[in-house]
């Protein structure tokens, strides 16, 4: 009997693909599902078994991890593999669940008896593929060695945040980190805005704050994304950004935090989904400056 950890990875779009594939290249047995097949086959040649369906995937699985849209897709698919589900089983879900959405996902590896790990992830499409995500992780001590190659293949370190998965510690700081990811991509497609509608190259801009506290990679990449009319394949796509907006602001009115950027940068989002760029990377908040640019014409700089 092999003492290889065998990984049923469930949902390999923007994240859950790369995501795959390392876990494969650090030597772990991979089996992996993807509601469009089409989308997993390309993980065979990295030596990763495309299931056809998420009860064939997981069966006999010492660890499941999640990596789909939301709560809810999380939730129908496991339902689906719960057949093959044996209680024991470590579920690692890495979707950005939000606190309602959790607490159903925990309700439901409670009564199939599995070890819910919560563990979202900071990091977009190229720390996905690069393996150097950052993980933030609430679940019992006494799996985390053994899911600890898991963590090791998909990311650069791991953040644990308590041993109580339904507590939401996890999801509570994904929350936070992405609130903070969010504004910032709004900061950067708003100055370029602004740019555009008055006439300035915002190139001059990127190169009067380059070097100083106001500067940051990030700002360098998204600018870069507009500029270049680069936005697909999305590193984190505009329709999930709104997502996890909705998801913010809903944690932060239950807990009696107002966020007006948050509130405000959610229906940005929502405008540019709106405009046909719900598929592109979350930097098209850009083109919800623009009034009437429902054909999404709207050209950077």
């Amino acid at each position: 009997m092999s003492d290889t950890l065998s990984v049923a990875v469930l949902g390999t779009g923007t994240m859950g693909a790369p995501m795959a594939r390392n876990l494969a290249r650090a030597g772990l047995d991979v089996r992996a599902w993807n509601r469009s097949r089409d989308k997993a086959e390309p993980l065979a040649a990295d030596q990763v078994a495309v299931a056809g369906t998420p009860g064939e995937a997981v069966r006999g699985a010492d660890v499941v991890l999640t990596m789909l849209h939301d709560a809810s897709a999380a939730l129908e698919v496991m339902e689906r593999a719960a057949p093959e589900l044996r209680p024991g089983t470590v579920w690692v879900q890495s979707s950005t669940a939000g606190l309602d959405g959790l607490a159903e996902l925990a309700a439901f590896a409670g009564e199939r008896g599995l070890v819910l790990v919560d563990a979202p992830v900071s990091g977009t499409r190229q720390p996905a593929e690069q393996g150097t995500l950052v993980v933030l992780a609430a679940g019992p001590r006494t799996v985390r060695e053994r899911i600890a190659p898991v963590f090791e293949a998909i990311g650069s370190r791991t953040v644990w945040v308590g041993e109580d998965a339904a507590s939401g510690a996890a999801t509570r700081l994904k929350l936070v980190v992405n609130s903070w990811v969010l504004t910032a991509t709004h900061g950067v497609a708003e100055a370029l805005a602004l740019a555009e509608g008055l006439g300035t190259d915002p190139r001059d801009f990127l190169a009067v704050v380059e070097g100083g506290p106001l500067d940051m990679g990030y700002l360098r990449v998204k600018s870069r994304l507009l500029m270049e009319d680069s936005l697909t394949p999305p590193s984190f796509a505009t329709a999930t950004a709104a997502k996890d907006a909705e998801l913010i602001v809903a944690a932060a009115e239950r807990a009696g935090v107002r966020l007006d950027v948050a509130a405000a940068g959610l229906e940005r989002f929502r405008r540019a989904v709106g405009q046909g760029h719900g598929g592109e990377d979350m930097a098209a908040s850009y083109f919800a400056s623009f009034q009437g640019d429902a054909d999404g014409s709207g050209e950077a700089g």
